[in-house]
């Protein structure tokens, strides 16, 4: 299907004020918030990884305001059941039957907060429900509102009492955002706004202006799918995600899920531009989050203190971008 080009620009457009609205909230991290909104319109989840006050729960709240779509929160820990994440059945006093109660994840943008705190049987739960978009409880299908996103957080600092997420479940995940330190400036800027004639310590979200509903968002995801995309662009993806099976220092490579994941993620780089059409630029400024939570080092790489980043980028430098 061809998208005409104002259909592009017009898309292009409320995707630039969907990023200005979260800005408001947001000071500097640009490229996070570029990053939460093309996994958004991808129809694909992210995980986030900071270490604790840099914005992750804010950066949700903020993303859910402009978007004027209900969301949830929900702070994993060590003795979180499935049940309370997905729902669960009780006894109605009054008529004596099975009732189901909703759990949490009936939202559209859902925060598991510290993910790697709750045990593998919940992660497992949580994560399944993220595959499928819909949840079964006593005997009952129930499909989750669309869209629908999980943004999930995990602490890179704190090891004790945390269960990491296995390779496979990782690989659920469209984009992994790393989140680090602000500027000096951007730092000076995040204290002025909290402190000015403020009780606590929350950043504000007044000046976060809805911009798209439901159905827009949905309308942009269905834009980005239709995307072109040239064969030779595919095959640049499926090459980039080959290479790092190969390559020194990581023991395990991405799979055929990577390059799928790139494909998506950079059809809405590609949109951000104004553009209907996707180049080997997008998918390189999209490979490191689509990439980094797919391999893994090796022991050797580990102990010399290198990190997936360092060799993805030699991975993206060796491999020759096709040429329009």
């Amino acid at each position: 299907m061809q998208v005409e080009a104002n259909t592009i620009s017009r898309a292009a457009e409320l995707l630039g004020r969907l990023r200005a609205a979260i800005g408001e909230a947001l000071v500097g991290q640009e490229a996070v918030v570029e990053q939460v909104t093309v996994a958004l319109v991808a129809a694909g989840h992210v995980l986030i990884e900071g270490v604790p006050g840099l914005g992750k729960t804010l950066l949700v709240r903020a993303m859910a305001q402009a978007l004027a779509l209900p969301h949830a929160r929900v702070q994993f820990t060590p003795d979180m059941m499935p049940s309370d994440i997905t729902g669960h059945a009780v006894i109605d006093p009054a008529t004596r039957e099975w009732r189901v109660v909703k759990g949490p994840i009936f939202t559209h943008i859902l925060l598991a907060d510290e993910i790697n705190r709750a045990p593998a049987k919940t992660q497992s739960a949580l994560l399944e429900v993220m595959q499928e978009s819909q949840v079964t409880l006593e005997g009952q299908t129930l499909v989750l509102p669309s869209p629908f996103m999980v943004l999930a957080t995990q602490n890179p600092v704190e090891t004790e009492g945390t269960y990491p997420l296995p390779e496979a479940q990782l690989d659920r995940f469209l984009l992994k955002i790393e989140i680090d330190y602000p500027s000096a400036e951007e730092e000076v800027a995040v204290v002025v706004r909290t402190t000015g004639d403020r009780v606590g310590d929350q950043l504000p979200l007044v000046n976060v202006k809805p911009c798209l509903n439901e159905k827009a968002v949905l309308s942009l995801q269905q834009i980005a799918a239709h995307q072109r995309v040239d064969d030779s662009i595919a095959d640049y993806s499926v090459r980039i995600v080959r290479a790092t099976r190969e390559w020194p220092g990581l023991a395990i490579g991405a799979g055929s899920r990577g390059a799928i994941a790139l494909v998506r993620a950079a059809r809405v780089m590609a949109l951000l531009e104004g553009r209907d059409f996707v180049t080997p630029d997008d998918i390189k400024r999209i490979a490191l989050p689509a990439l980094r939570h797919r391999v893994a080092l090796t022991p050797d790489a580990m102990l010399e203190g290198r990190k997936p980043d360092d060799l993805l980028k030699g991975v993206i430098d060796s491999v020759a971008a096709p040429r329009g």
